[in-house]
């Protein structure tokens, strides 16, 4: 059976296998998150990134800020690591920020550690996003045993949401039909860029799921009704969507900021490169460490 060049992108953008058998996929993923996106200078990727960053890892440590963060380096596209902060609320996100403000000292440490970071950087930008569950499927908020990312950006058209959402339940329905193993958190664009944008994550335990979500593909085709319902996929899909784009990360644990659950799930990933560097490094203390051009890294509780 002839596989939509279509329904195999979708499969491909939030397919993924069953996680750990210890997964508690009766949590929610986070209802607020904020992507920074730091654009890195060519050569100063890899352990000189690492340094920089496990400055913010002992700060938001010694601050035991709430909003814990996954780092990403890419593995596709231009290159950039991301760093997704996770709150309950946006309320939880002023929490944090205002624990910095009062924390005599705090802000200038993060200054400091943004100064020698943004040596490394030829930019830097943030957007907020926020949480629909009409639009997700089975998703997985636990990354314990997480070690990549696949983020599709999907741009809707002017006035076709409605469409969007017909044409994803479609997809869910027939994910359901099939049996997949398929996973998914859609997040809107709430700040930060322009409106119409939603995105799709799904964290991978191994690459080795990717294979396994092609093969699956042939399942939803055939819970479609074959080859006339792709087409009417395809359809609805390219009626409400008008641009998808798929990118494919790593996770670096030595950059991130993870949760307690994380930690335990996974201690040899998560702890001892994570908290070990962000106890031993310091930040960088002289002003000379960045250009005048440099960029300025956003909040730092938003980090």
């Amino acid at each position: 059976m002839k596989i939509s060049p279509v329904l195999l992108g979708l499969s491909l953008a939030v397919t993924g296998s069953t996680m750990a058998a210890a997964q508690d996929t009766s949590a929610k993923p986070p209802a607020v998150i904020q992507i920074t996106r730091e654009f890195l200078k060519p050569g100063k990727g890899g352990g000189q990134h690492d340094k920089t960053e496990a400055a913010f890892v002992a700060l938001v440590n010694k601050a035991k800020l709430q909003g814990h963060y996954v780092a990403l380096n890419s593995m596709t596209g231009k290159s950039r690591a991301l760093y997704i902060t996770r709150y309950p609320s946006f309320a939880a996100w002023e929490a944090d920020n205002k624990t910095v403000d009062k924390t005599p000292g705090l802000d200038a440490e993060f200054d400091r550690a943004a100064d020698a970071d943004g040596a490394l950087l030829d930019g830097i930008d943030s957007s907020v996003f926020t949480y629909d569950e009409d639009l997700s499927y089975h998703p997985h908020p636990d990354v314990s045993h997480a070690r990549y990312y696949e983020i599709t950006v999907f741009h809707v058209r002017p006035g076709h949401r409605k469409d969007w959402y017909d044409v994803t339940k479609a997809y869910k329905e027939a994910n359901d039909k099939a049996g997949t193993t398929q996973h998914w958190a859609t997040y809107e664009m709430a700040y930060g860029g322009e409106g119409g944008e939603y995105i799709s994550i799904t964290a991978r335990n191994s690459l080795a799921e990717i294979d396994s979500g092609i093969a699956e593909s042939k399942k939803i085709a055939a819970a479609l009704g074959g080859d006339e319902g792709m087409r009417k996929l395809d359809e609805s899909f390219w009626g409400a969507v008008e641009s998808v784009r798929t990118e494919l990360f790593t996770i670096n644990p030595k950059q991130s900021y993870p949760e307690d659950q994380w930690l335990k799930g996974d201690p040899d990933f998560w702890k001892p490169k994570a908290q070990a560097a962000a106890q031993t490094t310091k930040p960088a203390t002289t002003a000379s460490a960045k250009p005048a051009a440099a960029p300025v890294a956003p909040k730092p509780a938003s980090r």
